[in-house]
């Protein structure tokens, strides 16, 4: 003859007092306390610099509307925006039909000479 313990009145019981341990917990309050700014920030007063390179179907870049005659000017005119204190905006415009190559290789130099404030702006179709 097997005798069995019947399992199922200990485990009510134990739900029972977990929840009862669960409800008698104090709340507990995760917030840190930051002294905030009272004033509100100035605004600037000359809007950013912006450089404008283009970067044409056949892989010919433009410096702000100027044709580029190689890419030791192109870098050249890249060091002399990292080396300002406070950097111009560069803003990188590829046409939609460049090789992706032409647009890496001056993203490349770009990051390889110290421009921090580059992005990608305009031809939606080439971005994605």
């Amino acid at each position: 003859m097997m005798i069995e313990m019947n399992m199922t009145p200990l485990i009510d019981v134990m739900l029972v007092l977990i929840i009862m341990l669960i409800i008698t917990i104090p709340i507990q309050n995760h917030s840190v306390n930051l002294n905030m700014p009272t004033n509100t920030p100035s605004k600037p007063t000359e809007p950013p610099v912006v450089v404008n390179i283009d970067v044409d179907f056949d892989g010919t870049v433009l410096w702000n509307g100027v044709a580029v005659a190689n890419r030791g000017e192109l870098e050249s005119k890249l060091t002399e925006v990292a080396s300002n204190p406070n950097q111009p905006e560069v803003h990188l415009r590829p046409n939609a039909v460049v090789p992706y190559k032409s647009v890496a290789a001056v993203m490349a130099s770009a990051q390889r000479l110290g421009v921090t404030k580059i992005g990608m702006v305009g031809n939606e179709q080439f971005l994605k």
